[in-house]
């Protein structure tokens, strides 16, 4: 028989969220202050905004009503309230839920990446794991590349998109994705063996090596490189070609990465990246307005 999950403590959720949101203003999450506020801390349209989630449903959460978090969302939910691993395993536990693992790669964002990840306005960064999954993205990464944070989770991983969905590769010149591809597998292959016990990589090699050929060809290969600071170039349908230098920052506890994307000042890039900023937001924003904000 399944063993059925515990049953959530309402009252207990309602207290820690409240309180989480208290403790944070807008610009401990990349947020501009706006108008004069009543109270300290977040506002629930603000953490709603930042977990993907209505505010109707986050409202109900802190008022102890509402269906039961799934761990996707309660995933979320720890995400926007910058919850150490601690917080994020007491959340899961409010909920009657197992904490996820942590001997694997974490799929929470430690509260002092994301404030790096908030305070980059201007350039294009996002967290990924070291197996290529997409954790968080600033705006400019949404609109550089595409909303990745936006689609169902097996959707995220960078890997799965790059040899599984042929439009993943139209942001790149076509002269640079074999290349692209080589290094997606090299650093797969240096994750899968420095982790022989984690089954998440090795499930992500098994089901590429059975739906792509290219992927096969190039895992027999058995090229080993790891994800460093290298120079990209991408195709934007709005500005056209970008040169970016990619920078990698690791945080090693967690198998993450921060990787951000420049342009050099002076540079025909760098004039487009900055009107890819102005123009590109604006369609994004305008997008999100026509979606409901969800």
């Amino acid at each position: 028989m399944i063993p059925q999950p515990e049953e959530v403590n309402r009252a207990e959720l309602a207290d820690f969220l409240r309180r989480g949101r208290a403790r944070l203003s807008p610009s401990d999450v990349g947020l501009t202050p706006g108008a004069r506020r009543r109270t300290p801390g977040l506002r629930r349209e603000e953490v709603a905004q930042l977990a993907g989630m209505s505010v109707d449903y986050f409202t109900r959460l802190e008022q102890s009503r509402g269906p039961r978090p799934s761990r996707q969302m309660l995933t979320a939910l720890a995400r926007a309230l910058r919850l150490t691993d601690d917080e994020r395993d007491h959340l899961f536990h409010l909920v009657g839920e197992e904490p996820p693992r942590r001997e694997t790669a974490s799929t929470h964002v430690p509260p002092g990446l994301m404030l790096i990840l908030d305070r980059l306005h201007d350039t294009p960064a996002q967290v990924v794991t070291d197996c290529g999954e997409v954790l968080a993205q600033n705006a400019m990464a949404r609109v550089l590349t595409f909303d990745v944070m936006s689609h169902p989770r097996q959707e995220r991983n960078l890997v799965r998109r790059y040899f599984l969905d042929p439009t993943a590769r139209s942001l790149f010149p076509e002269e640079d994705r074999a290349d692209h591809a080589r290094a997606h597998v090299a650093n797969l292959r240096a994750v899968t063996a420095a982790r022989p016990d984690d089954p998440e990589p090795a499930a992500l090699v098994a089901e590429l090596r059975a739906a792509s050929e290219e992927f096969a060809r190039l895992w027999d290969a058995h090229e080993v490189s790891l994800r460093h600071r290298a120079t990209k170039r991408f195709l934007h349908p709005l500005v056209g070609l970008l040169d970016l230098d990619c920078e990698v920052l690791l945080s090693h506890e967690h198998h993450q990465l921060l990787i951000i994307h420049t342009a050099r000042p002076g540079t025909e890039s760098y004039e487009r990246l900055q009107l890819l900023r102005v123009v590109g937001l604006q369609d994004f924003a305008t997008s999100g307005a026509e979606r409901g904000g969800d």
